[in-house]
C-alpha cells in the first residue's frame, strides 16, 4: 500500500487503534484492598484475561481500523456487498457501543477500560467522519515535486516547461525569450510571423466569430491529492487502474470535465474527478 494514499482521517484511525491496543494490557478494574491485607502481589485482570471484553471492544476496534485503512487503499474490494471501509466503520461503532455499556456496568472501572472507551470514541469518530469532513479527507503526506520523473515519452518534464502547463510556449534550444527565431522556425503562439509582416491587411486579420481549434490541448503532468480510480475510455464502469498520490501522471487529452490520463506503464483512461489535482 502506498503510504501517500493515506488521509488525515486514516491517521486518526491508526492512532486510535494503537492506543486501543495499549489499553488492552492495562487494568480493567480498580482494586480496593481491605484494611489489614497486603494486596501488593495481586494483579488486576486486563482485557486479555476477559475474552468477551477483548473480542467485542479491543480486537473489534483494531480489526475495524485495519478494514477502514485497507478499504480506502482498495476501494473496489467488498464484503457481503459492502465496501471494506464501510464494514470497518461498522466494527468501530460496535466497539464503541460495547465499551460504553461495559464501563457503565463496571462498578470500578480501571485505566484500561477508561482509556479503551476514549480510544473507541476517537476511532469510531474518525472512521465515520473521514468521508464527510474535507479536513480529514486531505492527504496525510503531501505529494513531492517532480524533480526526476521519467516521462513515458523518454523526457524529464520540468515545472513550467514542456508538458508543465497547457499553452506554455516552447523555446528552441539555446534561444532566449524575445529573441528572433532562426530561419525556418515556426512562430510561437501569440507572436507575429515575420513572413506575414508585409502581407495585405485583409490577410492578416483573423476570421471573426471563429471557434478555437479542437486540438489546442497541451499535455501536462499532474498528481492527485488522494487515490482516485481511472476508468476505461470506452465508458466501462469498472476502473482499469488507480491513481495514487505521490506519483505523477500525464494528462494527454481533455474529455468534458475529466481528463484522459496516462500511467507510467502506458495505460490510458478517464479521470472523472479532477478536483484538487496538482500540476507539475
Amino acid at each position: 500500500m502506498n503510504i501517500r494514499s493515506l488521509t488525515r482521517g486514516d491517521g486518526v484511525v491508526i492512532g486510535a487503534a494503537v492506543v486501543l491496543f495499549i489499553a488492552s494490557f492495562l487494568d480493567l478494574a480498580g482494586i480496593d484492598c481491605p484494611a489489614g491485607l497486603n494486596c501488593s502481589g495481586f494483579d488486576a485482570p486486563n482485557a486479555w484475561d476477559a475474552l468477551g471484553v477483548l473480542m467485542s471492544v479491543f480486537l473489534a476496534g483494531i480489526i475495524g481500523a485495519v478494514l477502514v485503512v485497507v478499504g480506502r487503499a482498495m476501494p473496489s474490494r467488498k464484503v457481503v456487498g459492502l465496501d471494506l471501509g464501510q464494514f470497518g466503520a461498522a466494527f468501530c461503532v460496535f466497539a464503541l457501543w460495547t465499551a460504553f455499556w461495559t464501563i457503565i456496568d463496571a462498578s470500578d472501572a480501571g485505566t484500561g477500560l477508561i482509556l479503551g472507551l476514549l480510544a473507541a470514541i476517537v476511532l469510531a469518530g474518525g472512521a465515520v467522519a473521514t468521508p464527510l469532513v474535507p479536513a480529514l479527507k486531505a492527504p496525510l503526506m503531501g505529494a513531492p515535486r517532480p524533480q526526476a520523473v521519467q516521462s513515458p515519452y523518454g523526457g524529464q518534464p520540468q515545472p513550467g516547461q514542456g508538458y508543465g502547463y497547457p499553452g506554455a510556449q516552447q523555446q528552441p534550444y539555446g534561444a532566449q525569450p524575445g529573441q528572433p527565431q532562426p530561419y525556418g522556425a515556426q512562430p510561437q503562439p501569440g507572436q507575429p510571423d515575420p513572413a506575414m509582416a508585409h502581407a495585405p491587411q485583409a490577410q492578416q486579420q483573423a476570421p471573426q466569430g471563429g471557434s478555437a481549434p479542437a486540438g489546442d490541448f497541451t499535455p501536462f503532468w499532474f498528481a492527485v491529492p488522494v487515490a482516485r480510480p481511472l476508468y476505461g475510455e470506452d465508458g466501462s464502469p469498472s476502473p482499469i487502474a488507480e491513481l495514487a498520490p505521490g506519483t505523477w501522471y500525464l494528462a494527454v487529452e481533455q474529455r468534458g470535465p475529466g481528463l484522459i490520463a496516462q500511467t507510467q506503464d502506458g495505460r490510458r483512461g478517464v479521470l472523472q474527478d479532477t478536483t484538487g489535482i496538482q500540476r507539475g
